[in-house]
């Protein structure tokens, strides 16, 4: 259970990371009088960070599937049953 509160905890982390960095570029680029229309040159960046992030999430997904395919998410039972 303690894993399971690590996992979520660093997740819910990096999501309030990526929101308060994507708030304030937004925030930053309005003050300049952009409108938004200047938020252009930031979007290649945020493409490939969601690609990323996208490549990531396939990844364990991925792995989680083949470690139970492959059985090694079975219990062992001490008495061979």
């Amino acid at each position: 259970m303690r894993k399971h509160a690590i996992v979520l905890g660093l997740s819910l982390l990096g999501l309030c990371a990526f929101a308060f960095l994507a708030g304030w570029a937004t925030f930053n680029d309005s003050r300049l009088g952009g409108g938004g229309r200047s938020l252009g040159p930031m979007l290649p960046y945020l493409l490939v960070f969601g690609l990323l992030v996208a490549a990531l999430a396939g990844f364990l997904v991925w792995l989680a599937f083949y470690s139970a395919n492959q059985g090694y998410d079975d219990r062992i039972d001490p008495e061979g049953h």
